[in-house]
């Protein structure tokens, strides 16, 4: 299903397909497209290079493990349990250089997310991201040390036609996308102070 952002100025293809579908395909992820995933978020830039992300992946093909990351899973989120893959990204909170606080960790995961996303785009697969999930659970379940804490989690497949969900879920998966305006997001050197930038077009 191609979902195309309307967008104002030109962005690469692998950011204006990119969208969080919630059908997904009964079909396995492969090892080595994992490995790939996991490599580009391997790669992704962080304050002073302390890679302050972990992942958990779960696949369908452990149902044990599978499981442990599903029950974190919060009720509107049930879907998600059709995705081949589940992960959990987890922050470290601190520096490893110094133990001092890290207030970056959580912006370093997302860039490392983000990197993981892209990579699955190019490679034919889709993402979502959910909040919705019992962080405390997650922590007892996996083990997580001190110190350590979890961010989000991540379905990860094949998409699927539509059709395949409820009818709420269905109508929300059909939804035409939007974004605030750029105006409203981004500003000049002064907050809310207009950004000049050329002539936008428009699709």
């Amino acid at each position: 299903m191609d979902k195309r952002a309307s967008t104002a100025y030109p962005i690469h293809d692998l950011v204006a397909k990119r969208w969080s579908p919630r059908a997904f395909a009964p079909r396995p992820v492969d090892r080595e497209s994992i490995g790939s995933l996991l490599e580009a978020a391997r790669w992704a830039p962080s304050c002073f290079n302390e890679q302050p992300w972990r992942f958990l992946v779960a696949t369908q093909e452990d149902a044990e493990g599978f499981e442990r990351l599903a029950s974190c899973l919060m009720g509107g989120n049930a879907w998600a349990r059709e995705a081949p893959v589940l992960l959990l990204s987890v922050a470290r909170l601190t520096f490893e250089r110094n133990d001092k606080p890290n207030r970056h960790a959580w912006h370093d995961v997302g860039l490392a997310t983000m990197s993981l996303v892209l990579q699955a785009q190019a490679l034919g697969l889709v993402v979502h991201q959910m909040a919705g999930f019992e962080a405390a659970k997650a922590v007892e379940l996996l083990g997580l040390p001190a110190g350590f804490e979890p961010v989000t989690m991540i379905a990860l497949g094949h998409s699927e036609d539509p059709a395949s969900l409820p009818d709420e879920l269905r109508e929300r998966e059909l939804a035409p996308r939007s974004r605030k305006a750029l105006g409203e997001v981004a500003f000049g050197t002064g907050w809310e102070r207009p950004l000049e930038l050329g002539a936008s077009r428009s699709d």
